[in-house]
């Protein structure tokens, strides 16, 4: 069952295109799915931090995808981390996680899981790259889907790479 939130935690969300369930939904997934990583992974962070999640469509994240990665295609998530940690505390601006409906959308069918169980997932996939956890050698990427696997365990979401492949390939 997933805990509280941090101390004066806020989740900045913003809803600019795409077909997304209402704010209100997206804000209580965000915020099951954050609190369960916290519990699960130990992160700390200063009181009073903020992340932002934006809520786009796959025009939007392409945008993003060619400036700042140089990939001119939609994704599924990015992120942005906002600044250097003090030690192992990191805020108190955490930095910004950007989703793209369609593709996010579509890989939730490709994968016959349920969309706000796909969303989960990437919620806790671009929160961890916030805190400097990554996927570009296999000794990180096995450490970061494990971590992963243990949050939406916690959540009641299963395995989301039991016999698949990565689907997080934006951030």
């Amino acid at each position: 069952m997933p805990g509280q939130l941090p101390d004066g935690f806020l989740i900045d969300l913003a809803l600019e295109a795409g077909e997304w369930p209402e704010e209100i939904e997206l804000s209580r997934l965000a915020s099951r799915a954050i609190s369960a990583a916290f519990v699960e992974t130990r992160l700390q962070v200063v009181e009073n931090t903020e992340v932002s999640l934006l809520f786009t469509d796959d025009a939007g994240i392409r945008r993003l995808n060619a400036k700042w990665r140089d990939k001119d295609r939609p994704t599924n998530v990015l992120s942005f981390p906002g600044g250097n940690p003090d030690g192992d505390v990191y805020g108190p601006l955490l930095g910004d996680i950007v989703f793209g409906y369609e593709t996010v959308s579509r890989e939730a069918g490709e994968l016959g899981i349920e969309f706000g169980d796909h969303l989960s997932h990437l919620i806790v996939h671009g929160l961890l790259h916030l805190f400097d956890y990554d996927h570009q050698d296999d000794e990180e990427a096995e450490l970061m889907e494990r971590l992963e696997k243990a949050i939406l365990a916690s959540l009641g979401i299963d395995d989301p790479y039991a016999d698949r492949p990565l689907v997080a390939d934006g951030d």
